[in-house]
């Protein structure tokens, strides 16, 4: 992070300790950590009977029916994404309204 050193003087400071005073070919990397979040997938020959179904058009085929899923794909203070799979055609789209 930038930040001013004890004269005053602007520098690049990384939370390991390391400081330097030069600007020119500096590169700021970050690696992160963590449990990584499996999303499931729904196969065409999977149980779909046991989603919900909707009523909206298709933006591939125009039929107006379509199985329905929440996920929470962002943040926990924004809101989950839903996922629609037409019940004809298959196409899967997501609708975040």
């Amino acid at each position: 992070m930038p930040k001013k050193d004890e004269k005053k003087k602007k520098a690049l400071v990384c939370s390991c300790g390391y400081k330097t005073n030069k600007f020119e070919n500096v590169k700021i990397k970050e690696a992160i950590s963590g449990p990584v979040k499996e999303v499931e997938v729904i196969e065409k020959n999977s149980d779909l009977e046991t989603l919900p179904k909707t009523k909206v058009v298709c933006p591939k085929c125009a039929h107006n029916e379509a199985y329905f899923w929440l996920l929470q794909t962002r943040a926990g203070d924004e809101p989950e994404t839903k996922f629609l799979k037409c019940v004809k055609c298959g196409h899967t789209w997501r609708d975040y309204n």
